[in-house]
């Protein structure tokens, strides 16, 4: 019964660790999908460009190009931090699980072993009958 509710107690704990953190996933894990996105639409408009001026000119390339990078860059400039932050939170949240496990069986065993104990000693009451 005790090492069920630490259990059920270790749960609430880990969720509460975990709280937002798949906030930080879906953002690490889309954000480069946006950067991809600008870049695609970045090399677009320098293929619209080349097409309105009939060449393949820098001036006709140089600002979708650069719209492409910079998006890009933005994508990886949000992905990176975030991703790197999930990773050090999950990594924080699983030690302190950890070390509430081991902490709770410690003690679930020792208050087993004093348990077991007390009950192999002869009580008062049975040595005076």
């Amino acid at each position: 019964m005790a090492r069920n509710e630490a259990e059920r107690q270790r749960e609430r704990i880990g969720q509460e660790l975990r709280r937002g953190l798949s906030v930080l996933a879906s953002i690490g894990s889309t954000a480069p999908f946006v950067g991809l996105l600008g870049t695609v639409l970045g090399i677009i408009s320098a293929f619209q460009g080349i097409a309105a001026t009939g060449g393949g000119g820098l001036g006709a390339v140089s600002a979708g190009i650069a719209e492409a990078l910079i998006e890009t860059a933005f994508g990886l400039f949000v992905a990176i931090p975030t991703v790197l932050s999930y990773n050090y939170f999950m990594a924080r949240a699983n030690a302190v699980e950890g070390a509430l496990e081991r902490a709770s069986g410690e003690l679930l065993d020792e208050l087993e072993n004093e348990h077991g104990r007390s009950e192999t000693r002869p009580r008062r009451s049975q040595k005076a009958a």
